[in-house]
């Protein structure tokens, strides 16, 4: 009997000196940060994503962290990427600013028409004083932005012909986002704007459930729109934005040498996107065309004549947007 109690706390002592050894190998475990967006792998999100973030943050971290990519709606729309962050079950999505509006009314004042008159503009903004605004007062929603990357000027497209008046949207059933300022401001050209999710919109335009759509010039190709759409009218009435949102409860857990490495990772991812796309715009234009579409610009005249058709939008929504925002707008798109 005693031999057996004898053996019994010989091998408890073993079992412990084991399990002790092995804690070191369950607490390297890597941080899992996963991140979403509905854009394909091909995207310049996907690019910088994998070349720039993910390489670099899980060298720097020594393994520590992982970072697993999810591309192309794998995990839903934007606005189920939006929640999934929130509720803490996805860390990292890129969603477009017009579908974060819909969880802070404030960022609608980047859906203004005519904002931004040139990306120098726009990235000035989104790096200083109103992007700084828009965080902070996310934050008190769940999210952290880590910075805002572009997929470049919206512009509209159709099958019925060019665009070069506000008149010649008149009656058009037009796809938009799901974002009030949006439909508010086709509304005023005299569109019949539609909203409809993204991942529905190329079967709404082969199924004619809509007529017109309008996107920034990168996604008409990374869609392959160009096989439902026609004519393509460069009026750049929007700078399409997209933050790159974590969720803050997560951000917060990291140790902090860890929440460095994700800022200025985060950043570099930033800068890298928007090269990338920039590249891809130059020569975007002419892919689309060799595609079948028709491209036309705009006069500095022609876009007048729209930059007064929508100007009421402005005041329209200074209540949702506040006032604060809105006055920092109207100097933005002044200047």
């Amino acid at each position: 009997m005693k031999r057996m109690s004898k053996r019994f706390l010989i091998g408890c002592l073993l079992a412990l000196c084991m399990a002790a050894f092995a804690l070191p190998a369950f607490a390297a475990a890597p941080i899992v940060i996963k991140v979403a967006a509905v854009t394909s792998d091909n995207h310049p999100d996907f690019i910088a994503m994998r070349d720039v973030f993910k390489k670099n943050l899980e060298a720097r971290s020594g393994g520590r962290i992982k970072v697993e990519l999810y591309p192309n709606g794998q995990l839903g729309g934007d606005r189920e990427l939006i929640e999934s962050v929130q509720m803490g079950s996805l860390e990292i999505a890129m969603p477009a600013s017009s579908v974060v509006a819909g969880f802070d009314p404030r960022f609608q004042v980047l859906d203004l028409p005519f904002l931004f008159k040139d990306k120098k503009t726009a990235f000035a903004a989104l790096d200083g004083e109103l992007g700084k605004k828009l965080n902070d007062g996310i934050v008190s929603k769940g999210f952290i932005v880590l910075g805002f990357t572009e997929n470049g000027f919206r512009h509209v497209s159709n099958n019925r012909g060019p665009v070069t008046k506000p008149a010649d949207l008149k009656g058009l059933k037009i796809r938009t986002m799901e974002n009030p300022v949006h439909v508010a401001f086709f509304k005023l050209l005299g569109a019949n704007p539609t909203p409809i999710n993204y991942g529905e919109l190329y079967t709404a335009l082969q199924q004619k459930t809509v007529d017109a759509m309008e996107c920034p010039a990168v996604l008409y190709e990374d869609g392959k729109f160009y096989e439902v759409q026609k004519y393509l009218s460069l009026t750049g009435h929007v700078f399409s934005v997209v933050p790159v949102m974590i969720g803050k409860k997560f951000f917060d857990g990291l140790p902090k040498d860890l929440q460095k490495m994700v800022k200025e990772e985060a950043r570099r991812y930033v800068l890298a996107q928007r090269k990338i796309i920039d590249a891809e715009e130059k020569k975007i234009f002419d892919v689309l065309k060799k595609k079948g579409m028709v491209i036309n610009d705009l006069t500095p005249a022609q876009k007048k004549l729209f930059v007064q058709a929508t100007a009421p939008a402005y005041e329209q929504f200074r209540g949702k947007i506040g006032s604060d925002l809105v006055d920092m707008a109207i100097k933005i798109a002044n200047q």
